[in-house]
């Protein structure tokens, strides 16, 4: 949620601050804006709501001669409408100082009756105004803008990263942040501050992560970070292992199409380096100890979205492999339970962005209690792993639609390694089974290849359904968190009613949504590796074909069973059931695509959802 850009150099400020907002557009917006330190050397500000390019017309109706110092912001509305008035920037100091915020404060009504009391009226119907106007009557009672910025940050509640700027002092921008991320460029004569790397790729790929409850200040040739209490701290420097190309659309029709594509570089890049021989062998794991493994009892895997039913199917491989409990809990659900803990707990994290606020204030609940945590996550030194005990990064590149596709591939794909890795330290695991599972994940980057090949079949049989209004998902076991996915994807880009059941629960209640013509799709099991399932699943067919349904059955290569009952069959490579989900979720990705690609809605920004929720 939210894009934050910084930026103090002598080159084009405001190109630099338009090319980090682009990049940064996946986390979700309605409204952008930049301010400036003009030629004039006044703070010079444009704002729009609705998309970037909305903003790109008045910056070119209305363009700023920037001086090498400037700040820039999309928002996604929490506090007041999606308005030109409510966009950031916002301003203090009667007009002399910029400010933008991600994130949420959530005692402004408290510091709202500060800036009454001070005579300062507010435009704005947000909670950012009021901190911009706070640090102006900071800085005009200290005359400094540090000074000014540590007083304010350490009166605000909930969470927050802030950029701010002032006039008389050109060349600097002031950063904190509080429960909301915040990383810094490292460039040649000049720096970047953003919400994430992506912010400044294009320009360098050197980049510090701010710790929690710090603030950052650059200019071009410096960077300095201080506690809350103006303490020097010191940091550490890391390199961006993908560069701007990789955040391109490359040809694409949309970025969703792209990364759907490189879901089998995702799963390869994601068990590099882990395979050794006929095991799995996980260095991150291996520096926790093998001892703290092997004491764990139980299993908790905390998660929100697609990464929470990522947690669901790994939960069956982890359980099977290291014969330990495991339940699944959504994150913003984990802490408010009073979950009973132990020292013999584990706690697993799931998160693409690694910032996701629900699942980073359930892995800090789970570390004050004593609970070991392992993080999976996408993004290099995130503020989740960085917090975790060890960290299992699953390697599939920046992932830009704000629908979650190769990020969840590599989540499911880490997870199994985790559950082999417990599996051979805990003694669990047979030496056959261990390189049986390992042969499975040297072939699944080809498998995968195949399943994206089904998308010529997928698209037509989408297009055709473009006016469906309800689809429905049938999945029993690992199949099972896949219908939910499946289901979820539609939702979240075609905007049309979607359920993921399992399939065993239809007799129980939801075979009365099953009308003439209703379309179900049936991930079915396969008929060597798991019979008994199979032989179930077709059974299921059978009803809801009885009664109408439309049935498209998602199948391994040379499964005739489900032949007489399938209005639709899409065929996916041979491979064990536990990894099926790999395969069998690509096809209904596709289809969520070309079903509102069909509808004419944009594929990589959706509605209403931002790539990385860093809010409660």
């Amino acid at each position: 949620m939210c894009g934050i850009v910084g930026y103090a150099g002598p080159n084009d400020t405001v190109g630099a601050l338009l090319d980090g907002l682009r990049r940064l557009e996946y986390r979700g917006y309605d409204s952008a804006g930049v301010a400036v330190l003009d030629a004039a050397g006044a703070v010079s500000v444009r704002k729009r709501s609705g998309k970037l390019a909305r903003l790109e017309e008045l910056l070119e109706a209305s363009p700023l001669s920037a001086t090498g110092t400037g700040i820039g912001h999309t928002r996604w509305a929490t506090h007041g409408g999606p308005t030109d008035v409510n966009a950031h920037p916002h301003l203090g100091d009667d007009g002399k100082l910029a400010l933008i915020h991600n994130g949420i404060v959530e005692n402004f009504a408290e510091l709202r009756e500060d800036v009454a009391a001070a005579g300062i009226e507010l435009l704005s119907e947000t909670d950012t105004e009021v901190v911009a106007a706070l640090l102006g009557i900071e800085v005009a009672r200290t005359g400094d803008l540090e000074t000014a910025f540590r007083a304010v940050v350490r009166r605000l509640e909930g969470t927050f990263t802030l950029l701010a700027m002032h006039r008389d002092e050109p060349g600097k921008v002031v950063a904190a942040r509080h429960h909301s991320p915040l990383v810094i460029g490292l460039g040649e004569g000049e720096n970047f501050l953003g919400s994430d790397v992506a912010a400044f790729v294009s320009s360098t790929r050197r980049a510090v992560a701010v710790a929690e409850d710090n603030i950052a200040i650059i200019t071009p040739d410096a960077v300095r970070i201080t506690d809350f209490a103006g303490d020097a701290v010191e940091f550490e420097e890391f390199e961006v292992q993908w560069d701007a190309e990789a955040a391109d659309k490359g040809g694409w029709s949309s970025f969703m199409a792209k990364e759907i594509n490189e879901q089998p570089d995702a799963v390869a890049n994601t068990i590099r380096g882990r395979l050794d021989g006929g095991r799995v062998d996980i260095p991150e794991l291996t520096e926790l100890g093998d001892d703290v493994l092997r004491d764990v009892d139980r299993i908790i895997i905390i998660a929100c979205g697609t990464a929470s039913y990522a947690g669901q199917v790994g939960a069956y491989a982890i359980e099977q492999w290291a014969r330990v409990p495991v339940e699944v809990q959504l994150s913003h659900e984990f802490r408010y339970r009073d979950p009973v803990l132990s020292d013999r707990t584990l706690i697993i994290s799931v998160s693409q962005s690694g910032e996701t606020m629900d699942t980073l204030m359930a892995v800090k609940y789970a570390i004050e209690r004593g609970v070991t945590t392992i993080s999976v996550c996408n993004t290099q030194s995130a503020t989740i792993p960085r917090e975790s005990d060890a960290a299992v990064y699953t390697h599939a590149g920046p992932e830009v639609a704000v629908a979650s596709t190769k990020a969840f591939i590599a989540q499911i794909t880490a997870l199994y390694l985790i559950g082999l890795h417990l599996g051979r330290v805990r003694g669990t695991l047979s030496e056959e089974d261990s390189a049986e599972a390992v042969a499975q994940f040297e072939a699944l980057p080809e498998k995968v290849r195949e399943a994206v090949d089904t998308h010529e079949q997928v698209a037509q049989l989408a297009h055709w359904m473009a006016d469906t209004r309800s689809v429905l998902f049938l999945g029993r076991h690992v199949g099972f968190p896949i219908a939910l996915e499946g289901a979820l994807k539609l939702k979240e880009i075609a905007y049309i009613h979607a359920e993921g059941f399992a399939a065993g629960e239809l007799k129980h209640g939801p075979i009365a949504l099953i009308d003439h013509g209703q379309p179900v799709f049936v991930l079915v099991p396969s008929p060597r590796t798991s019979p008994l399932m199979h032989s179930k699943v077709v059974s299921n067919i059978q009803e809801i074909r009885a009664r109408g349904a439309r049935v498209i059955a998602v199948v391994e290569k040379g499964d005739t069973a489900v032949l007489p009952y399938a209005d639709d069959v899409i065929r996916i490579p041979l491979s064990d059931s536990l990894f099926d989900p790999l395969l069998q979720v690509v096809p209904l990705q596709w289809f969520a695509l070309e079903l509102s690609t069909a509808k004419g809605l944009d594929v990589d920004q959706p509605r209403n959802l931002a790539k990385s929720v860093t809010v409660e």
